[in-house]
């Protein structure tokens, strides 16, 4: 499948597989805006998502490194988004003892993944079947 994307920033890095077979298209980190609230990461890149399909914007293994968490846990990137992708992370190490680490421009900062997705209809229902789990809400199917 084919995907078009345009660099807004000409310091963008293209996204790119790291190895053969892999899911997410690596994201680079070519501008940094920090707030109160998060930090924000641009990556240079707006991408033109299929219609039936949506990007997923994923925090990359190496986040382990760093001492932040992506602040919506998963991006949507929908089919009509033509804007920059951007990443905000919570920057967890602020109160911390030891030195804080974060991502810096260059880095690979978060991975786009493009799915397809299934048109839904609801359909509004006095009853639903009935399940083996029932009503049971967190932690009711044990340890």
């Amino acid at each position: 499948m084919v995907v078009n994307f345009k660099k807004i920033n000409s310091n963008a890095v293209n996204p790119k597989y790291a190895k053969q077979g892999d899911a997410g298209l690596d994201m680079t980190a070519v501008s940094i805006i920090e707030t109160d609230k998060y930090i924000e990461y641009g990556t240079g890149i707006s991408i033109q998502i299929p219609y039936g399909y949506v990007g997923l914007l994923f925090p990359r293994s190496s986040i382990t490194n760093v001492d932040m968490l992506l602040k919506n846990s998963v991006g949507i990137i929908d089919s009509g988004y033509r804007s920059e992708i951007k990443f905000r992370f919570l920057d967890i190490g602020k109160n911390s003892f030891a030195e804080n680490k974060n991502y810096k421009i260059g880095d690979r900062i978060g991975q786009l993944i493009i799915i397809p997705y299934p048109a839904i209809e609801l359909k509004e229902v006095d009853e639903l079947s009935e399940s083996e789990r029932g009503l049971g809400g967190y932690g009711s199917t044990g340890k």
